[in-house]
């Protein structure tokens, strides 16, 4: 299952704190895994940025839209009970406990004037009931997804051998063959069928063979055409890269599978550039913080 929107772990999150009890964190945490039948795979999950994982991201907002609305209280830190208006509000019974919902609290009204005052993007929360990281995270990813866009279309425009060496190079960022002479071409090995070679330590005790394919964004790699690198690499004790700017089959992505083989598509290419700063440069700097809980455990008597 997805994790939930946090607005949907308001009522949850007000549920488990019904009995009047002061509840840690962690045991929230637990309880709201159950409540929503979260498996592994979900709580995984990273925000575009990949700084933090989007439960602990949404339910660090529920609880401070909870706390900013009055409906939650936190005694000491990371421990939480409810107070009476949040009481009250179960006792309200709505269905959804939103941010139009939370509007009718006076404090919550002033948490939310501040942030449109600082900040006027930041109320796009009040109708869309995404938190200011949603909203952060999703601009994060749409720019980065239109910028993968604009390379693949500077990538295909490469002559073949230009995108072999690009590859061999974008390697080299990433860390492989990291010192002279590690990365050689088609043009160096002669190999039919390998377009280029790497080394996968800096000894060199490991070969990485490459095949790198410029072709049409919209075209598909089929099992034939990995059949066919994978014979050529036979016996040469190294292992395979398939690197293209098209699409990868379903059967060749399974066949690559079974043979060891990695496939980077022109998606996944894109998206390597973009994170070890191949063909992009650094446009703005955003620093997103948050309050280190250690260092005032030192003022504690």
């Amino acid at each position: 299952m997805e994790v939930p929107k946090y607005y949907e772990m308001h009522k949850p999150f007000l549920e488990f704190l019904k009995d009047g009890k002061v509840h840690s964190l962690k045991d929230l945490k637990v309880k709201m895994i159950t409540y929503f039948n979260l498996d592994s795979a979900a709580l995984a999950e990273l925000l575009p940025s990949g700084r933090q994982t989007v439960f602990a991201n949404r339910i660090g907002w529920a609880r401070t839209y909870l706390k900013k609305a009055g409906l939650i209280d936190s005694p000491t830190r990371a421990m939480f009970v409810i107070t009476q208006q949040g009481l009250n509000t179960l006792q309200d019974n709505p269905v959804i406990i939103n941010n139009d919902y939370l509007m009718r609290f006076e404090s919550f009204r002033e948490f939310q004037n501040v942030y449109d005052d600082t900040n006027s993007s930041i109320a796009l929360t009040n109708s869309t009931n995404e938190t200011p990281d949603d909203t952060f995270e999703e601009s994060f990813k749409r720019i980065n997804e239109s910028l993968a866009d604009d390379l693949l279309s500077e990538v295909i425009k490469l002559s073949p051998t230009a995108f072999e060496q690009m590859v061999i190079d974008l390697l080299s960022k990433m860390g492989y063959g990291a010192f002279e002479n590690a990365g050689r071409t088609t043009a160096v090995t002669g190999d039919e069928g390998i377009d280029g070679i790497i080394m996968e330590d800096k000894l060199g005790f490991n070969l990485i063979y490459i095949q790198a394919k410029k072709w049409d964004l919209n075209s598909t790699v089929g099992r034939p055409d990995v059949q066919s690198f994978v014979g050529a690499i036979s016996g040469k004790g190294g292992k395979g890269l398939f690197i293209t700017t098209a699409k990868f089959s379903k059967q060749s992505i399974e066949y690559a599978k079974n043979q060891h083989i990695i496939l980077i598509d022109g998606e996944k290419m894109a998206k390597l550039m973009i994170e070890y700063n191949f063909g992009v440069s650094v446009k703005k700097t955003f620093e997103i913080k948050a309050i280190d809980t250690d260092i005032f455990n030192d003022y504690i008597d």
